[in-house]
């Protein structure tokens, strides 16, 4: 490895804040953002929850998604991606899009139709590079998604999948494990707690548990 710097190390970071830090770059609108949530370069968000202390990468794009603390969202991630109306005669959005074609009023329960069927993204999840969940789908707690895939039915909690579509690779934790940190809820922590324990979230999940009693 070379002496340059490593773009990962906290001195390349920004400190984060209780206050959002979007991107100048990004595009963020009628969304809920908790705190020190980070927005990196040109994504864009619309009309989404991002929960406590998650973040997205470069060229992320959100629609219409629930996601909750502590997520990871890797660059040029899509979440809640467009299902173009393969049902009419066109499948291009003039039909839903009109205005921006100066052809009438956009069509507003397409829209409505999408909001319907968001996505949902739990705590603690990490999303790889460039991948995809499609409308309507729950991705669980602890959930993990490789790079490129592309997301079609639910991902339990604790789990990781893979591919094109995503199929289950194996569980992060036994069950009794999973049962034990889905009852400590962790991800509720305050600031103030997280910093308590942080030396116990380096070290590894049952020694982690049996700190918290759990």
């Amino acid at each position: 490895m070379s002496d340059a710097h490593n773009m990962d190390t906290a001195a390349d970071m920004p400190r984060l804040t209780p206050e959002p830090t979007i991107h100048a770059t990004a595009s963020v609108r009628d969304c809920r953002l908790g705190r020190y949530v980070e927005i990196r370069e040109r994504a864009r968000l619309l009309e989404s929850t991002l929960g406590d202390y998650s973040y997205v990468m470069e060229d992320v794009d959100v629609a219409y998604t629930e996601i909750g603390r502590f997520a990871n969202i890797a660059a040029q991630v899509r979440l809640c991606p467009t299902h173009h109306p393969m049902t009419r005669a066109s499948l291009h959005h003039f039909t839903y899009r009109s205005s921006m074609y100066d052809l009438g009023e956009d069509d507003t329960d397409f829209f409505a139709t999408r909001r319907a069927h968001g996505v949902s993204v739990g705590h603690d999840s990490w999303i790889g590079h460039a991948a995809i969940v499609l409308p309507g789908v729950r991705v669980g707690i602890g959930a993990v998604i490789g790079a490129g895939s592309v997301v079609t039915r639910d991902v339990p909690d604790w789990t990781i999948v893979a591919g094109n579509p995503a199929r289950v690779l194996r569980e992060r934790f036994p069950e009794t494990i999973r049962q034990r940190l889905a009852a400590s809820r962790w991800w509720e922590m305050t600031h103030a707690e997280l910093r308590e324990h942080l030396p116990w979230f380096r070290l590894d999940v049952e020694t982690f548990l049996d700190h918290l009693g759990h």
